[in-house]
């Protein structure tokens, strides 16, 4: 009997990504909370799954896998019914498909990081201000080659939705849920619309509302931290 696969999470973060993609593949697993406020990411229990004391990470019957990268290349390879890649025969076409997931993980994801969480960046408070502006930069240059793609197409790839489209979707609601300016972007702002509708997206998020229930029973809600303009 296969195990199923236990993913450590914690609402709102990237771990929605993943989420996202086991609810696509419809398969049983569990979703294990991992509640920040209380340190228990830093716990020896947590650290034995994954030392970088990060989410996601996703036990499976072929051993633990972290980031998020890796993890959605091991589901779309574990079950390419699910569609959750676009499957290409050539190298160039499968670099060209990892060079787009990789565009969220490594270029985007970071600059989220900074522009939410950017009094965490910096031991000095005073910069703040200074890195959540780069970030927002940043972003913006970033995202003007996504926005230009998705005004001649719905979806990132062209076959047709993929976990790309929920990872960028979670990176939207992350920068505009902290006041990053969505009117220069109305096609990702549409793409947002349209991925927020699949039915994985709605089941992910209804798993991240137990959770929030969970966290605020236990006076644990996660707030991202205010940055005050110099």
């Amino acid at each position: 009997m296969n195990k199923a696969p236990i993913l450590y999470f914690a609402p709102q973060t990237c771990a929605r990504v993943t989420l996202t993609a086991l609810e696509e593949i419809g398969e049983p697993f569990e979703a294990r909370l991992v509640a920040f406020l209380a340190g228990e990411h830093r716990k020896p229990e947590f650290l034995k799954v994954n030392p970088s004391g990060k989410v996601p990470a996703l036990d499976t019957q072929d051993g633990v896998i972290v980031q998020n990268g890796a993890i959605l290349s091991y589901l779309a390879e574990k079950h390419p019914e699910a569609g959750l890649l676009p499957v290409r025969g050539d190298a160039a076409g499968r670099a060209d498909v990892l060079t787009q997931l990789f565009r969220c993980s490594s270029d985007l994801h970071p600059l989220v990081t900074r522009f939410v969480m950017a009094p965490m960046i910096s031991t000095e408070a005073d910069h703040a201000p200074q890195v959540r502006e780069a970030a927002r930069q940043a972003l913006e240059f970033q995202l003007g080659a996504l926005e230009a793609r998705l005004s001649q197409q719905d979806w990132m790839m062209p076959e047709g939705w993929s976990i790309i489209d929920a990872y960028l979707a979670w990176i939207w609601f992350r920068i505009t849920g902290v006041g990053f300016a969505a009117d220069g972007f109305p096609a990702i702002g549409a793409h947002f619309d349209r991925a927020s509708t699949r039915p994985s997206a709605i089941a992910a998020l209804k798993r991240e509302a137990i959770a929030e229930e969970e966290l605020a029973e236990r006076g644990l809600q996660f707030k991202p931290p205010a940055v005050t303009k110099a």
